[in-house]
Order: C-alpha cells, then sequence, then structure tokens
C-alpha cells in the first residue's frame, strides 16, 4: 500500500503519465483561397505567313472583324489559324505548305 502511495505522490509531482495525458496534434492549417483558374486558356495574337490567305478565306464565309488570323501553333510546315468572327463565330483553317483548308 505504501508503494502505491509512493507511486501516487511521484506520478502527481512529475506532472502525471504521458499515458493519461496524450498531447492532440495542432490542426493543419487551411489552404489559401485563390481565385478559380479561367476555364480557356488565352493565346496570345500572333501572324504567319498564312493570315492574309485565311482571312480572306474567312470573308468568303461570312467572317469578317477582329484582329484578324492568328497563328495558334508553332510556325512550321503545318500552321494552324484561328480567327474570330463579328457574330461571335470562330473560323478556323489548317495549311500545310502554304495550302489552307477550313477546318
Amino acid at each position: 500500500m505504501k508503494r502505491l502511495s509512493l507511486v501516487c505522490v511521484a506520478v502527481a509531482m512529475l506532472g502525471g503519465c504521458s499515458m493519461f495525458h496524450r498531447q492532440t496534434p495542432a490542426p493543419a492549417p487551411a489552404a489559401p483561397v485563390t481565385d478559380a483558374a479561367p476555364a480557356v486558356e488565352t493565346i496570345p495574337f500572333r501572324t504567319g505567313v498564312s493570315s492574309a490567305t485565311v482571312e480572306k478565306m474567312a470573308k468568303q464565309q461570312g467572317c469578317t472583324g477582329g484582329q484578324g488570323a492568328g497563328l495558334i501553333t508553332e510556325p512550321g510546315p503545318v500552321e494552324v489559324y484561328r480567327m474570330r468572327c463579328d457574330s461571335g463565330k470562330v473560323f478556323m483553317a489548317r495549311c500545310e505548305l502554304r495550302q489552307c483548308k477550313q477546318m
């Protein structure tokens, strides 16, 4: 009985047994809220060697206005152009070795 009381006094003096006093981990900080990324990737306007040809093709289809036909791929033997029309539609063409066809 004396041992039990000595153990209780020792535990009380040392601040208790770690078995009975568990430390709870601190909650993780919340992630910062950022604005959502745009749903559509914007491409800077670039002209290409076939921009004028694609603009003429678009005009024949009734597509006029905007900045004109912009190159959306890297320059090379096969290029893709896009032109925004005043009506809101988009005219696209694929040009291979300067031979362009509507997409």
